[in-house]
């Protein structure tokens, strides 16, 4: 059953943003999905300053990001840094689509929050957003990245939906190199593989905000709908589990991708390894962005910051 907030989240998301439509060009999709998130993305919290910059790629490319960081916070503790790769199928979103999410991180947990604004599908196929994000977490670990960062602050990743399958991707990549330095991973509904989980890939294939036919439609973007599916870009494709970062996997109920963030969170244990679950009882897909109302999505913000917060060192 859904949350009555919830409920309430999703008719007024309805009457601005219909839902991916494969009837739409990509531009027209984005358009549509950037005035939805327009729409409820309130201004700035006042502590929280942004700075934005380029990333040069040794592609030629250039990644913007940009920096969210606490300015009121003065309690002399460590700050540590998070990598945000936002959601959206690999199609949608951009930095400030997601900047609603990235403010909250930065502002609740005093961590610095940075927003990578990657290549989208389809003009930018599989491993492009792959790619990006893996070249400015390296970028990152060595200290290279255009922002004034504290020294020896901790790392990690973060991401929402597709985002989540980005930061997932990178740390089980950066371990199968032997590169250390994540300090945990924060996954939010997120899509592990290239086909949905059961038993959620069937409950939920018609669920509110994120259909089944959706998770296909994205997917077909982005990797080719005759690509091979296993390989270093989707994580549940993985031959191995063990000496990943600790990870938070979070699924919401109403949600065909629920199950993924379960079944990783049961191979990362099952392999050894430190892995949380928190399933979003009554939430749907992309609910983050209902936080000023939601109990339940305070609650899974809660979640997210104190995971964060406790893996740099600050709680």
């Amino acid at each position: 059953m859904l949350e009555p907030q919830m409920a309430a989240f999703i008719e007024r998301a309805a009457a601005v943003y219909p839902g991916h439509s494969t009837s739409l060009t990509p531009r027209e999709q984005r358009d549509i999905y950037d005035r939805y998130a327009a729409a409820l993305t309130p201004p700035l919290p006042p502590q929280v300053v942004t700075e934005d910059a380029p990333f040069e790629t040794a592609a030629g490319h250039s990644i913007a990001l940009r920096l969210y960081r606490n300015g009121a916070r003065a309690d002399g503790l460590p700050h540590g840094i998070v990598l945000y790769f936002h959601g959206g199928g690999f199609v949608l979103g951009s930095l400030d689509s997601h900047q609603l999410i990235t403010a909250h991180l930065a502002m609740d947990t005093g961590l610095d929050v940075i927003a990578v604004d990657y290549r989208l599908a389809p003009e930018h196929r599989a491993p492009a957003a792959h790619d990006d994000c893996l070249e400015v977490t390296r970028a990152a670990l060595q200290s290279r990245l255009p922002f004034d960062l504290p020294p020896g602050a901790t790392l990690q990743l973060a991401g929402d939906s597709a985002g989540a399958t980005l930061a997932a991707s990178v740390a089980m990549l950066l371990r199968d190199e032997g590169v250390d330095g994540i300090g945990g991973v924060a996954l939010i509904y997120p899509m592990l593989g290239t086909d949905p989980q059961p038993p959620a890939r069937d409950t939920e294939a018609h669920a509110p905000m994120l259909t089944l036919a959706d998770v296909h439609a994205f997917r077909d973007m982005y990797w080719g709908e005759s690509m091979p599916r296993a390989d270093w870009t989707v994580p549940l494709a993985a031959a191995r589990y063990d000496r990943l970062p600790p990870t938070l996997a979070i699924g919401a109920e109403h949600d065909p991708l629920r199950d993924d963030a379960r079944v990783f969170v049961e191979r990362i244990q099952a392999a050894g390894g430190q892995a949380r679950l928190w399933i979003g009882a009554g939430l749907v897909h992309g609910c983050w962005r209902a936080i000023d109302s939601s109990p339940g999505v305070q609650a899974m913000h809660a979640e997210v910051c104190r995971f964060l917060s406790e893996r740099a060192g600050l709680a």
